[in-house]
C-alpha cells in the first residue's frame, strides 16, 4: 500500500477496537480496486464522541464506522441521518457531506445481503429474533421493511423486547411485532419460522452455550442465522442442523455491512467476486478453515 499526500482516510471508532477485522475488509478492498485509501481503528472513550467526530471532519476523514458503545451517542453529532437509521436509533457508518457527517445503519444492509446470498426471503414469513439489544432492534426493522408477516422478539427481559416491538409497530404502522420471553420457546406454537440469534450467548470462549435449548423450537423452525461468527459454528447452529435445518453464522453479515459502508464512502459498487475474495481473507485472519 502506497500512502502519500493524497491518500484518503477512513476508520473505526469505538471501544474496544483492537480486535476488529474491519481493516482487513477495507484495506483489502482499496487494494483490489486501486483506491488511494487507508483504513485504521481509533479507540474513543465514552464521553469523547463529539470531539472525535468533529476532529475527524476537521481532519478531512472520508468516512467512519462506529461500533459499541457509540452507535447511539454518535447520532447527536451528525448533520443528517438516513431515515431508517433514525427509526432504528443506531448508526454504524458516517459518510462525509457538506458541513459534517451523515449517518447510516449498514448492519441491516449486511444481514439483508447475507440472507439474499443463502436464499432466505423474509417476505410473508414469521421471524423470531432472539435477544433485544441494538442488533435485534435493527434486525426487527429490517424484517418489517422486508414484509415479514410476523416478528417475535424473544428476550429474558420482556420490557426490552416490548420496547422494540412498539417502535417497529409504530414504524410499520401496523401490529406486526410482538414481545415474548425466551422461556416461551419450548411452547412456541408457530411453524416454519426464520430464527435470527442476536445475543452474545455462545460467543467464544463459551462455544457450548446457547440462549435457546428447547428441541421443539429448533424442530419447528425453517432456518436460522446466528450473528456471532466466532466460533464459526455456534451451538445454536449445531442444534439447528441437528434437526435438519440450515444454519448460518454472522461472518457474511460483517462482510456485507463493511462492503455497504465502503460503497457509501466511495460511491461505487463492489462485485460479488470481489466480496468473495474479502470473505476468504476474513476467514484466514480469524484462523477459520473449512
Amino acid at each position: 500500500m502506497d500512502i502519500n499526500g493524497t491518500t484518503r482516510v477512513c476508520g473505526l471508532i469505538g471501544n474496544p477496537v483492537a480486535h476488529s477485522i474491519s481493516p482487513v475488509i477495507h484495506n483489502r478492498l482499496a487494494g483490489l480496486r486501486g483506491d488511494n485509501l487507508v483504513y485504521a481503528t481509533f479507540k474513543v472513550e465514552a464521553g469523547n464522541v463529539a470531539e472525535a467526530v468533529k476532529g475527524a471532519y476537521a481532519l478531512d476523514i472520508l468516512g467512519l464506522n462506529v461500533t459499541v458503545p457509540h452507535k447511539q451517542a454518535v447520532i447527536d453529532e451528525l448533520v443528517d441521518i438516513d431515515e431508517l437509521a433514525a427509526a432504528i436509533g443506531a448508526v454504524n457508518t458516517l459518510v462525509r457531506t457538506e458541513g459534517g457527517f451523515k449517518g447510516y445503519n449498514t448492519d441491516i444492509l449486511g444481514l439483508d445481503r447475507e440472507l439474499s446470498d443463502v436464499g432466505i426471503s423474509l417476505e410473508d414469513k414469521c421471524v423470531v429474533i432472539i435477544g433485544a439489544g441494538g442488533a435485534a432492534r435493527a434486525i426487527a426493522f429490517l424484517c418489517a421493511g422486508k414484509k415479514a408477516s410476523e416478528i417475535y422478539i424473544m428476550n429474558r427481559t420482556l420490557e426490552k423486547a416490548q420496547n422494540i416491538a412498539d417502535a417497529v409497530n409504530e414504524y410499520a404502522k401496523k401490529d406486526i411485532a410482538k414481545a415474548a420471553g425466551i422461556s416461551e420457546c419450548g411452547s412456541f406454537d408457530k411453524k416454519d419460522y426464520i430464527v435470527i440469534q442476536t445475543t452474545s450467548v455462545g460467543l467464544h470462549p463459551h462455544d457450548d452455550e446457547t440462549a435457546v435449548t428447547a428441541d421443539e423450537f429448533y424442530e419447528n423452525a425453517a432456518a436460522g442465522v446466528d450473528i456471532i461468527y466466532n466460533p464459526y459454528e455456534t451451538m445454536f447452529m449445531k442444534l439447528m442442523k441437528k434437526h435438519g435445518k440450515p444454519a448460518y453464522n454472522g461472518l457474511k453479515m460483517l462482510l456485507y455491512q463493511g462492503v455497504a459502508a465502503y460503497e457509501l464512502w466511495n460511491d461505487c459498487k463492489i462485485s460479488s467476486d470481489m466480496a468473495d475474495i474479502i470473505y476468504e481473507d476474513m476467514k484466514k485472519e480469524l484462523g477459520i478453515s473449512e
